[in-house]
Formats: C-alpha cells, sequence, structure tokens
C-alpha cells in the first residue's frame, strides 16, 4: 500500500474501505487525504527514513513497559524536547490509537509514559464508539498506519455509574450513557459489584462495536495488521489492567 509522508494514497484508501472508484460515501475524508498528498508535494524532497509501524504486539508491549514506568513513578518522559517538537511537525506516525474516556484523571500519554507524536488519541465520555469516534480511529489506522488500538476505561466512571442507574438525565449526557447500558445489562444479574463489573463489561462491549462497526478496521484485522485491546485503568493506582 503506497504512502506519502505516512498517508495511504486515495485509490488505496478506497480500496480498503470496500468502495472502488466511487467517492461519494467518503468524499470528506478522501478531500482531507489529497489535501494531504498536495501539501506534502509542494515540500523539498527528503532523505530521512520514514519509520515502519509498528506491528501490534510490539505496540501494546509498549504501552505496557510505560504504565508499568509511570506506575512505579520511574518516568522517562519521551520524545518531548524541543527536537521531537520540530520532528513532529513535518508529520506524525502513531503507534497506536487509544480510545479513551475523557475523565481528567486518564491522560493518555502520561499514563502510558508516551510523548509527542506517539499516540493518536480519541476521548469521550465513557469511552463509547461513536461514529466520529469511529471515523477518527479508522484515520488512525489506514491513514496513519497505527496498528494498536487500546479501548481504554478506567475505575469509577462516572458515565458508566449513571448507566447503572438509569435515572433520566439533562441536556444530551443521556447519549452516551444509552451507549453503555447494553453492556450493564449483560452483567446486572452476576455476583460481585455492579459498577465494576459495568466498568470491564463495557470496555468489552465497546471493543467488539468498534470491530463489527468499521469495514476499515475489520478489514485490517482481518489481514492482522490491526489490534483491538481493551484496559481497565486504576484511578488510585495508575495501573492498567487488560480486560481484553
Amino acid at each position: 500500500m503506497s504512502k506519502i509522508n505516512g498517508f495511504v494514497g486515495r485509490r488505496n484508501f478506497l480500496k480498503l474501505a470496500g468502495i472502488g472508484g466511487v467517492g461519494i460515501g467518503v468524499s470528506g475524508v478522501s478531500s482531507v487525504i489529497l489535501s494531504g498528498e498536495s501539501a506534502v508535494a509542494q515540500k523539498p524532497t527528503t532523505t530521512e527514513v520514514k519509520p515502519q509501524p509498528v506491528n501490534p504486539q510490539a505496540a501494546l508491549a509498549r504501552l505496557i513497559e510505560g504504565n508499568k514506568r509511570f506506575v512505579e513513578d520511574k518516568r522517562l518522559n519521551p520524545n518531548q524536547s524541543k527536537l521531537r517538537l520540530q520532528e513532529t511537525a513535518q508529520g506524525q506516525y502513531p503507534f497506536a490509537a487509544i480510545l479513551g474516556c475523557a475523565d481528567s484523571r486518564v491522560p493518555a500519554e502520561i499514563v502510558f509514559d508516551q510523548g509527542l507524536g506517539d499516540l493518536f488519541v480519541v476521548r469521550v465520555a465513557g469511552n463509547v464508539v461513536s461514529p466520529t469516534a469511529i471515523g477518527s480511529l479508522e484515520f488512525a489506522t489506514a491513514v496513519l498506519g497505527a496498528q494498536l488500538i487500546v479501548v481504554l476505561g478506567h475505575s469509577q466512571c462516572g458515565a458508566v455509574i449513571a448507566a447503572t442507574k438509569g435515572e433520566p438525565l439533562p441536556g444530551r449526557i443521556g447519549t452516551f450513557v444509552e451507549e453503555i447500558k447494553p453492556a450493564v445489562e449483560t452483567v446486572r444479574d452476576k455476583s460481585g459489584d455492579l459498577t465494576e463489573n459495568s466498568i470491564i463489561a463495557n470496555v468489552q462491549y465497546q471493543s467488539k462495536n468498534l470491530a463489527e462497526s468499521s469495514t476499515i478496521l475489520r478489514g485490517l484485522i482481518k489481514e492482522g495488521k490491526l489490534k483491538i485491546a481493551g484496559g481497565r485503568y486504576d484511578l488510585a493506582s495508575g495501573r492498567v489492567t487488560l480486560v481484553s
């Protein structure tokens, strides 16, 4: 699959999306990609070697090791220098993508001890799979080359707690809470703490939903170029535990 500065060519992206030469359904996305190619074509050529995509297993191992450093208070704070800032201004090559909760206590780059350009992060309350989240993650994987997506939930998640209670909510808060309720129902009769069980069930449910809702992601998984994993972040210890 041809790439220009990390971007998949328009023809290959449309092929990956399963719609051949018909660009109606992805006109917005393809125009972004075309703009990216056009902009790159006008830049001076460089002999710099572009990084190869990190395979799913290696990417997951890097995240686990980074979280271990964070928990043990041995952070390296990598890729946060002025030089890295200048490097990433020319293009991005994230080795993994994160679909995380918008909770202010769960910043992915910090809890995984990563830096500028390392992670493509999508955050929404309850780490729910929405159309915009799917589109962002399709871009992160099919266009930017990330081969790992981690759906990251966390302890004491307010969105999940609201879903377990099922009470009316003001404004549009209920929109993402509704997306969590199916996961809650799968464990409502399970022994143990309902909130904790629901947090894990929601991560698993959203991971499955993500894989099933996108032909692009499903195709990459089939080709062995993408893995979707689920994790639970503990607010008290800082530890991420894999749950799917």
